[in-house]
């Protein structure tokens, strides 16, 4: 195609995408059951070796909880993209509820607020999900 534009990319360094990471705060998590793909926007922490995604609490039947529970290896992707300027990581790995006893403060501190729609916030809650770091690669804009 003689008259579409391009924009290379390369990939990003470890300490690249490390600050990259560590700076972000929120992406979409890719899950999947057999042939049927789900994915969702989510906040998450990241420390420099773990990834963990905060992921709204819904009653058993919810989709994004079956997808949690059938997906074997889950894609988690942040970006950035201009017309100019881009970059973006892809982080794959097994998504397993992460059990710990994290305080509101650290919570508040390692997360951005909760977004609520249409419901009342004592009604909210929320699980902490670790997303095992097996593939991470970035790539972005080259000048």
């Amino acid at each position: 195609m003689d008259h579409v534009e391009y924009v290379y990319t390369s990939g990003m360094t470890e300490a690249d995408i490390d600050d990259r990471l560590r700076a972000g705060e929120h992406g979409v998590l890719g899950l999947a059951e057999d042939n049927e793909a789900y994915a969702i926007p989510l906040s998450y922490h990241y420390d420099g070796s773990r990834l963990l995604l905060r992921v709204s609490d819904h009653d058993e039947e919810s989709e994004k909880g079956r997808f949690l529970e059938t997906t074997e290896t889950a894609t988690f992707v942040c970006y950035e993209a201009s017309t100019k300027e881009s970059w973006s990581i892809h982080v794959r790995g097994p998504v397993e509820k992460w059990e710990a006893d994290i305080d509101e403060t650290t919570l508040n501190e390692w997360f951005q607020p909760f977004r609520v729609f249409d419901e009342a916030t004592e009604n909210v809650g929320f699980s902490l999900y670790d997303l095992g770091m097996e593939t991470v690669i970035g790539r972005e804009t080259v000048e």
